[in-house]
């Protein structure tokens, strides 16, 4: 039986007048992946930050692996990874020297090469973020945050952008995190995504949880409504078929 790894309770994110965030609750359990998913503005990106230690919350109670928020902010910092914005690197150092520059300040001894190997970036070690390509640097994002391995890990949005190959082959990354031990959440806003990567999801809008289950769950529970697609799903989609004609291998942009 799984343990519960996160627990949110009443949480409440209010900026003057304005709730970005209207006491919600929820649990996320070991092991598994799951999403947070919403409009844009429907505060789950504010959630996330107050889990990370980025945002102060206005109310309410988060235990995160026993530990409160409240009271062990530093010691959540040490068992969490948190996918960083590409702008954020240091843009003359070469990846290698980036991930010891990242391990120094978790005071860890990190094998660069053996990172980079888990993302299948080892002939771009000597590379700068600025010259990969776009799913290249996604992948690198996520390595970083395995600097410290964590047990916790928070993608944000971690497929934007990335074409039909790049975004399957970092399905796959994302699977291969949990398959290691870690607890992934996900923020998405590619259904297909949260339908296949993640165990369960949480829908926000405007600041509220309006459900929460599996994603094989919601799904049935709407049809269950008398709820049918204007069209006849095929067995495969357009993207099975790029895929399955160009090929699933890693690539450069």
């Amino acid at each position: 039986m799984s343990k519960v790894i996160i627990s949110v309770n009443n949480l409440v994110k209010s900026y003057g007048s304005f709730e970005a965030v209207k006491n919600i609750s929820f649990d996320v359990m070991e092991g598994e992946i799951f999403g947070l998913l919403g409009p844009n503005g429907a505060g789950k990106s504010t959630t996330l930050e107050i889990i990370e230690t980025l945002r102060e919350k206005t109310s309410g109670t988060i235990i995160v692996d026993g530990l409160d928020l409240d009271k062990n902010p530093n010691d959540i910092k040490k068992i969490i990874g948190v996918q960083l914005q590409t702008s954020g690197y240091y843009p003359n150092l070469k990846l290698t020297e980036l991930i010891q520059l990242f391990s120094g300040l978790y005071n860890r001894t990190v094998d660069a090469m053996e990172l980079l190997d888990s993302v299948n970036l080892r002939d771009k070690a000597n590379s700068k973020v600025k010259e990969l390509s776009g799913g290249q640097r996604q992948r690198f994002s996520i390595a970083t945050t395995l600097i410290n391995n964590p047990k916790i890990i928070f993608l944000d949005e971690p497929t934007t952008g990335l074409d039909p190959q790049a975004r399957r082959n970092l399905w796959d990354l994302i699977k291969g995190l949990r398959q290691r031990g870690a607890t992934v959440i996900i923020t998405t806003h590619y259904m297909d995504e949260a339908e296949i990567l993640c165990d369960r999801v949480a829908i926000m809008d405007s600041g509220k949880i309006i459900s929460m289950a599996s994603p094989d769950k919601l799904i049935d529970d709407l049809v269950a409504t008398g709820f049918e697609r204007p069209k006849q799903l095929k067995n495969a989609s357009l993207e099975d078929v790029f895929i399955h004609l160009t090929g699933k291998e890693w690539r450069d942009d």
